[in-house]
């Protein structure tokens, strides 16, 4: 690396160790995951009771109670472009006549059933002159479709999913972040009537964030009578990634500079890890439902909230026990049904440790962050799904897992698999002395993957990082739970806004 190469490591705060290691990564790859098994009810996902249900939801209310603290963590920085490639295909194309029953064709058919009709319907005439009735009298389809997409419209072919208009009301629309707030402040208001929302966002929307939430905050705290304390974070550019030519060596920018690219969503664990609270809500942010159709959502919510607290009680009860030494081996027996059964936590060599190293694993395998995963029936939506992996040290434990770190021979693996990963998460990311985990020291490095993207028209090679609930959270406790499919509404296409769910 020369010296204008060095500075840029410096001005991003990247060491020069870390891009020779990536760069090794596009030489050599990724290691294959050793997969046991794919997680199914009974093995590796809980399934709760009625009566388990009942008493998790009052465990978190007591939580709360209690003084106890908790974040909203909404990663939000992903551009809602993809939701509109059909129409972005329908604008390039020749034909003012979508084909029929296409997502384009349903969306100009039910584009009164959208809760930015009343706005497209403004841009219409401001652009136009014309009405979206008037449009459609013409025949003048892509104009109505580029008013949703475009700079001249609505822009939503540019802006992020967080300030689209997802829903109607009759007071007006709503926004995802608008939603998001709606959400926790049934399920995750602290002592003293204070939501905490945390948003990653991208630098170019900042702005538009910071103006959404400023105007939406004062409304939501007077209809709920709660106080909101929202801040939002981009992530750092510490953890970008560089690119790499086809043949591996570092790619350049025509100026000669060395290109690095974002490091994919694996890069917001150090995000993740500045976050006071100790019990934190992850979710993705197009997964909200109106008000009339959150019933699911947030009894489910207080259920993996206060299953977390339970587990975690139990977790710092063995710790405390094990800092004093000497204990028992019927507890010791205990804690070990409780690492197998509830953890799902394995070792070949736990019955070959003598008692002082079956301690250390104990203290070990418990001392370490927590998280409650919902998983949902797979009814072909698509996602990560819940396995059984072998980690680095041997042992095997619940991992969400994506396709592509599920190497071929495992692929009956996947055809089988019962549960998928709705990305819906609580945490528990202090020490039993209330002291931060480091999240960056549980993460797996060998987990992430090289795609093939373009710059510039040249092809090149980019580096993910482990994403941030696989690899990044590999080496944590984990406990898989069956929650019901009404919890996972994902907006993927614009056409998902007109399911049932969203209306």
């Amino acid at each position: 690396m020369n010296e204008q190469d060095l500075k840029i490591l410096e001005a991003k705060g990247i060491a020069p160790a870390q891009v020779e290691a990536q760069l090794s990564r596009f030489k050599i790859g990724f290691p294959e995951l050793e997969i046991k098994d794919s997680a199914t009810v009974g093995c590796g996902i809980m399934r709760l009771s009625e009566e388990e249900q009942k008493s998790a939801a009052m465990r978190w209310k007591q939580y709360l109670s209690e003084g106890g603290d908790a974040c909203k963590f909404v990663p939000a920085s992903g551009a809602a472009s993809r939701m509109f490639k059909s129409l972005f295909n329908f604008v390039d194309g020749d034909s003012e006549v979508p084909a029929e029953g296409s997502d384009v064709a349903q969306v100009l058919e039910r584009i009164e059933d959208f809760a930015f009709y009343d706005a497209l319907n403004g841009a219409c005439e401001k652009s136009y002159g014309k009405t979206i009735a008037e449009l459609k009298a013409e025949g003048r389809n892509k104009d109505i479709i580029a008013g949703i997409i475009n700079a001249s419209g609505l822009n939503y072919g540019q802006l992020p999913k967080g300030l689209l208009q997802f829903h109607s009301y009759a007071e007006g629309s709503r926004t995802p972040v608008e939603e998001q707030i709606a959400e926790g402040a049934a399920t995750a208001v602290c002592p003293g009537g204070t939501l905490n929302l945390h948003f990653t966002v991208s630098p170019n929307h900042r702005a538009l964030f910071e103006q959404k939430l400023a105007a939406a905050v004062p409304v939501a705290e007077g209809k709920y009578g709660i106080k909101v304390n929202w801040e939002l974070s981009e992530q750092k550019s510490a953890t970008d990634t560089i690119a790499a030519n086809p043949d591996g060596t570092p790619f350049r920018n025509e100026d000669g500079s060395l290109l690095f690219r974002p490091g994919g969503h694996g890069a917001l664990i150090a995000n993740l890890g500045e976050i006071k609270s100790p019990v934190v809500f992850i979710k993705n942010i197009d997964n909200v439902v109106p008000d009339k159709h959150r019933g699911a959502t947030v009894e489910w919510k207080q259920i993996l909230a206060g299953k977390l607290i339970e587990v975690r009680d139990t977790i710092a009860g063995y710790l405390k026990e094990l800092h004093q030494g000497n204990c028992p081996i019927e507890r010791q027996r205990e804690m070990i049904a409780f690492l197998h059964d509830t953890l799902q936590v394995r070792d070949p060599q736990m019955k070959t440790l003598s008692d002082a190293d079956l301690e250390g694993f104990l203290l070990a395998k418990f001392n370490r962050p927590l998280r409650v995963c919902g998983m949902v029936v797979n009814e072909g939506e698509p996602g990560g799904g819940p396995y059984i992996a072998v980690n680095p040290d041997g042992t095997s434990s619940p991992q969400i897992l994506e396709s592509h770190q599920i190497a071929p021979q495992y692929k009956e693996l996947m055809a089988k698999a019962t549960h998928f990963n709705p990305v819906d998460l609580v945490c528990y990311i202090q020490d039993t002395e209330g002291k931060p985990f480091d999240l960056t020291r549980y993460v797996d490095a060998a987990t992430g993957f090289i795609s093939n993207k373009s710059a510039g028209g040249r092809e090149l090679l980019a580096l993910e990082l482990p994403g941030l609930w696989n690899g990044a959270m590999s080496d944590w406790n984990t406990v898989f739970v069956e929650v019901p499919a009404a919890t996972f509404n994902p907006v993927k296409t614009v056409n998902d806004l007109l399911r049932p769910t969203h209306q």
